[in-house]
């Protein structure tokens, strides 16, 4: 729990505020999971702080929630082309990537079970950026990486909107999957 906490405060994720009379408050709760080594040992134990987004209210808490994902038949297309070009395949996983989507609507929560501030119990979190849970949080990130993608020289796909393109150079497509 205490690494889930340091990745949303590195990420400036929220600030504590007093809590604004006649605004919802979203709840949190803790998520655990137990990853297991390929044995089936224990590799560890993860905790992930999720907003209990079945309390948004539409055009409240969040407008826009679409975000699109990749389709099975682009994968396997680019799969296949790399194989016939003989190109060279990389993925990545980019660790916390909700947590890095700038939100547009005024949200709070309530501090996590467990990490209230002392002194400071009656306060609330005002989120900056998107948490797991949060209906919005898949378009925020999506809209951030497909930001990051174009300024950085990458087209879109007209017909494919989680595929971009660069041809400075070398041809370098890109595939987002969330």
């Amino acid at each position: 729990m205490e690494e889930e906490i340091k990745m949303i405060e590195k990420n400036n994720t929220w600030e504590l505020v007093d809590y604004p009379h006649g605004k919802d408050i979203i709840g949190v709760k803790w998520v655990y999971k137990t990853k297991l080594n390929p044995d089936g040992t224990i590799q560890k134990h993860k905790a992930r702080l999720i907003a209990k987004g079945y309390s948004q209210q539409p055009r409240v808490d969040y407008n826009e929630t679409f975000a699109p994902v990749a389709r099975l038949d682009t994968i396997r297309a680019l799969i296949a082309l790399a194989a016939q070009k003989g190109w060279n395949i990389y993925q990545l996983d980019v660790k916390s990537a909700f947590l890095n989507g700038v939100l547009e609507e005024e949200i709070y929560v309530e501090q996590p079970p467990g990490f209230v501030m002392k002194g400071h119990e009656g306060k609330v979190l005002r989120l900056k950026k998107a948490s797991y849970g949060l209906k919005q949080a898949p378009r925020t990130w999506y809209s951030k990486i497909d930001q990051y993608f174009t300024d950085h020289g990458f087209m879109r796909s007209k017909s494919e909107p989680t595929l971009y393109i660069k041809t400075q150079g070398q041809h370098t497509l890109l595939l987002s999957y969330m």
